[in-house]
């Protein structure tokens, strides 16, 4: 793996063997499937005679035969229509949304699939990190297992951070930055969690580690999709498979570490006889700062053409499409000329730039009314969307209040016996975690069966996902225990990667981030009170927030049972 100038900047000159004439630019399969389907939608829409058919055809024939700048501009029109906003930085970015769908999928975006791939295990092997810390650490400072449960909080307070302001600002600073800010601060505060010397100390760190993971989710996903050609955005949705390899790595090192370097009794335990739960942080924050430099040095990621676009670099947006063409070994027709003649020339236009203002604004207008509205257009997508937002909201908290604190209730199998040995407790957990990750991979085939679909496959992973978190309370058995958390995490898996590909298809396109957007809100809220859920639950009974957490999987199944849109097989809206 070539060792790469991660600042480096190329020109439209670097790359001279690229460029293809207009008219001689082959289409890319999908940008001319998706035009007739535009095309036989206006049709079925229309209610005119053979004379306005026989127009229709002539527009039928400029979309699919070769591109021109007319025929171009047309296009354009219908995206601009779509969207709302109709501004020359608007028109110019779906002019270079065209030409990397015309490019492409090639090696430039499955290196980046890795890449990003890397926040989403990042993400998830953190958030089980901490549950695996908790034991030992509250051992060591003196903290009880129900109070040392706030760490967890902490985390999740990071993670809200993190995820509203890495959102906004890579739309300030750039993509790119922000790409790669995020897991630098991961692996930084995660190797210094480590050497906490407090229970207050690590809760600190691990916020701030918290504020670098969190942005994770939104920026890779984000980013990602700017370089995604059209016909290849389920890759989006695949990019969850990373999520269980998260919780394996974290329960593997873990079960390394813990079972042979924890002291045994709070009495005794020190830090030099309890450096399992360090040993791990060490580990994960060295393995996450590695990515980091995956993706600093050895990836030459290119500045998002958008971001560019946006601060008014157009002919380094024009350098940016040469560079994924040229590494695709692909051709690619779009020249400043084009961008000009559809968006205006730069001296010549007055909102070619957004302001750091008007990016705040924009952020801004997804969640005001005139953008939510569109998501309740009829009873139909109306019901689907309130119904969505709460199962985000339920699966929020019902998720952390069983896996958060997992480890804890393995050891802790009933108040009267004795707690389960730690290398049993740490060696369940990695074989969970390794039963779990099938389930994301098998979610991508059980979705478009006939007859079941995404409404089936996630009402029935939810269903069974909630029936198996009950039955882990009926035992005091280990083998027993095990067989059921096996259960749930591949149940609960398949919920996850159906939920991750259903959420995006069954909103409207124009406001599709706005809808996404608004759940993953819920979800993180709802994350951030589950810690404190169980707190305060356990007071009464330990196994309080195993049942909170199994009455909201079923909350979260009948809602599922209940939407009314079934996305197999149908076009994004």
């Amino acid at each position: 793996m070539p060792f790469l100038n991660p600042f480096g900047k190329y020109d439209i000159t670097d790359f001279p063997d690229v460029y293809v004439p207009l008219a001689e630019a082959p289409r890319n399969a999908s940008v001319v499937a998706e035009n007739r389907r535009r095309y036989r939608a206006s049709i079925s829409a229309s209610s005119d005679d053979k004379n306005e058919k026989g127009e229709k055809d002539v527009d039928l024939h400029s979309i699919t035969g070769p591109l021109t700048v007319d025929s171009l501009k047309a296009e354009i029109e219908t995206d601009v229509a779509a969207s709302g906003h109709d501004s020359a930085y608007d028109r110019k970015s779906k002019v270079i949304n065209k030409a990397i769908q015309d490019i492409g999928m090639g090696s430039y975006q499955w290196q980046l699939f890795v890449l990003c791939g890397f926040g989403w295990l990042a993400d998830n092997l953190w958030l089980q990190g901490v549950a695996l810390t908790l034991t030992p650490m509250g051992m060591e400072f003196g903290v009880s297992e129900t109070n040392v449960r706030y760490t967890t909080l902490s985390v999740f307070t990071g993670l809200c951070i993190g995820a509203v302001g890495w959102g906004t600002a890579s739309d300030i600073i750039g993509r790119r930055l922000a790409f790669n800010t995020t897991l630098f601060l991961a692996g930084v505060f995660g190797i210094a969690v480590g050497g906490g010397n407090s229970w207050i100390a690590v809760c600190g760190l691990y916020a701030s580690l918290g504020v670098g993971v969190g942005g994770n989710l939104p920026v890779d996903g984000a980013l990602f999709l700017e370089f995604l050609p059209f016909a290849s955005g389920n890759l989006l949705t695949m990019l969850s498979v990373w999520w269980p390899i998260g919780q394996l790595l974290g329960s593997l090192i873990a079960w390394g570490f813990i079972p042979n370097y924890s002291c045994s009794e709070a009495s005794t335990c020190t830090k030099a006889n309890n450096m399992g739960w360090r040993y791990l942080n060490f580990t994960m924050g060295a393995f996450t700062f590695f990515m980091f430099v995956c993706r600093f040095f050895f990836f030459h990621l290119f500045e998002s053409p958008k971001f560019l676009l946006s601060k008014g670099r157009q002919r380094e947006a024009v350098g940016v499409v040469y560079g994924i063409a040229h590494r695709n070994g692909a051709k690619t027709w779009l020249t400043e000329e084009i961008l000009n003649e559809i968006g205006g020339r730069p001296e010549d236009v007055s909102n070619m730039k957004l302001s750091a203002k008007e990016v705040l604004l924009r952020q801004a207008e997804k969640f005001s009314t005139q953008r939510i509205a569109p998501l309740f257009n009829g009873w139909k997508l109306g019901v689907t969307t309130v119904l969505i937002w709460f199962c985000w909201a339920t699966i929020g908290m019902a998720y952390p209040l069983y896996n958060a604190f997992l480890p804890q209730y393995i050891r802790n199998v009933a108040p009267d016996q004795a707690p389960e040995p730690t290398s049993v407790v740490y060696r369940n957990y990695a074989i969970t975690s390794i039963v779990g990750v099938p389930g994301s991979i098998i979610a991508c085939y059980t979705v478009n069966i006939k007859y079941f679909g995404r409404k089936g496959t996630i009402a029935l992973a939810t269903m069974l996902t909630g029936i198996f978190v009950f039955l882990f309370t009926t035992s005091t058995d280990s083998d027993t225990q095990l067989a059921f958390t096996c259960l749930e995490a591949f149940f609960q898996n398949i919920m996850y990667g159906v939920l991750y590909a259903y959420t995006p298809e069954v909103f409207p396109a124009p406001n599709r981030g706005t809808g996404t957007g608004i759940a993953s809100f819920f979800n993180r809220v709802a994350g951030l009170c589950a810690p404190i859920v169980a707190i305060k639950g356990s007071t009464a009974t330990p196994k309080a927030p195993i049942y909170a957490s199994g009455g909201l999987f079923f909350a979260a199944m009948v809602a599922m049972l209940l939407f009314p849109i079934e996305t197999r097989g149908r076009q994004s809206l």
